[in-house]
Formats: C-alpha cells, sequence, structure tokens
C-alpha cells in the first residue's frame, strides 16, 4: 500500500506539524523525510512538487504545504 510522504527539515515549525500529521493520519499511513538529514530525498520532493516544507504529498500526487518552515530553494 502506498503511504502519504511528509517532507520536513526539522525547525519547529516542521517538528509541529509532524506531530500534527501523524496525529491525523497516523503514523503507520506516513513516510517521513526529514530533508535536512536525508538530503539525497531534495530532487524528489521537488520533482513531486514540494516548493516549501513542511509538506505533505498524498498518495495521489496532490502537495499539501501546511504553513512555511523553508523554501526548498533553503533546504538544499
Amino acid at each position: 500500500m502506498q503511504k502519504a510522504v511528509f517532507y520536513h527539515a526539522g525547525c519547529p515549525v516542521c517538528v509541529s506539524a509532524e506531530h500534527d500529521i501523524i496525529q491525523l493520519v497516523g503514523k503507520e499511513n506516513l513516510d517521513i523525510i526529514h530533508l535536512g538529514e536525508q538530503q539525497q530525498y531534495i530532487d524528489a520532493a521537488a520533482a513531486a512538487g514540494v516548493k516549501s516544507v513542511p509538506a505533505l504529498v498524498t498518495t495521489n500526487g496532490n502537495v499539501l504545504h501546511i504553513n512555511f518552515g523553508a523554501s526548498i530553494a533553503d533546504v538544499k
């Protein structure tokens, strides 16, 4: 089963959003990618349409940008 992907950069805004998303959908339904620690996923995040983090990419490919922690360019 495909999971939603939550991308973040570890900032306080991102960590708060991560906790809320886990509460909403359950950790078992998410792949959580910390782009500050897993930089090999930055290009995949950008290709999926992520413009800023925190962001949730749903199982059908929609990108939900949550608040604003950092732009994807800043994460690079």
